[in-house]
């Protein structure tokens, strides 16, 4: 498929390699008037709003993703294989299932197991496919947060297309196995990432309203932050932020 696309109106070059992804193409909105400077809005198309400007010198973009896999998983899909994008950091809230949680703690998703979903069918995998982030990108956003003070907790989450279930003691079967929280986008985002070869994060905070939290401002700094750092080498990707 050539762009713009039905979903994605943006001229080609007109989005960088790193897009943040919330869910809210609002905040996105908030995201690029708060953090950006030069900001372009390069799409509305169906209210999903997304811009692209500069943090400290270096370009990245932000976009809503929607609610869900489906959304998410058309909007990351066009990003990775039609415009270039190497990378994308969803940031977001969660529904947290382990009880030793707190609003303040940030989840760095560094696997996202499934619920009533058949996402992973469209692969035609001989089996159960794991999403999983970028462990570059893991690595990077814990170390942040580690220097910074803020509290982290990198695990597992559960990405289901069902918000409501019916059986009301599922999300506690998935705590015995470790899960930390769930939400409804960042395993179709992981899947997207490795089938395309680009990479993908998810920085979650541990409540379903992420934006009165100061836990998602310091989640967007995070991002803003991995990506000032560059992508020009590996060396340079690894190397401990400064």
């Amino acid at each position: 498929m050539s762009i713009p696309t039905p979903h994605l109106t943006a001229a080609a070059g007109a989005i960088a390699e790193t897009v943040l992804m919330p869910s809210d193409p609002l905040s996105a909105r908030r995201i690029a008037a708060t953090y950006l400077d030069r900001a372009i809005e390069f799409n509305e198309v169906r209210n999903m709003l997304g811009y692209t400007g500069f943090y400290r010198g270096r370009p990245v973009s932000v976009m809503g993703s929607g609610i869900g896999m489906p959304s998410m998983g058309i909007y990351s899909y066009e990003l990775y294989n039609f415009y270039g994008v190497k990378r994308i950091i969803k940031l977001g809230g969660s529904t947290p299932i382990q009880p030793d949680l707190k609003k303040e703690d940030l989840l760095i998703a560094m696997g996202a197991s499934t619920a009533y979903s058949h996402y992973a069918d469209s692969f035609e995998l001989p089996g159960s496919y794991a999403p999983i982030a970028d462990y570059r990108l893991v690595r990077r956003a814990a170390d942040i947060a580690r220097r910074r003070g803020i509290s982290s907790r990198v695990g597992t989450v559960l990405t289901t297309d069902v918000c409501y279930p019916d059986d009301s003691k599922a999300w506690g079967r998935w705590a015995k196995m470790g899960v930390l929280a769930w939400e409804m986008e960042t395993a179709a985002l992981y899947m997207n990432a490795a089938r395309a070869g680009g990479s993908a994060l998810s920085l979650l905070v541990a409540e379903q309203n992420p934006d009165a939290s100061e836990t998602y401002s310091k989640a967007i700094e995070i991002a803003l932050t991995i990506n000032e750092g560059g992508f020009s080498s590996e060396a340079e990707l690894n190397a401990d932020d400064a």
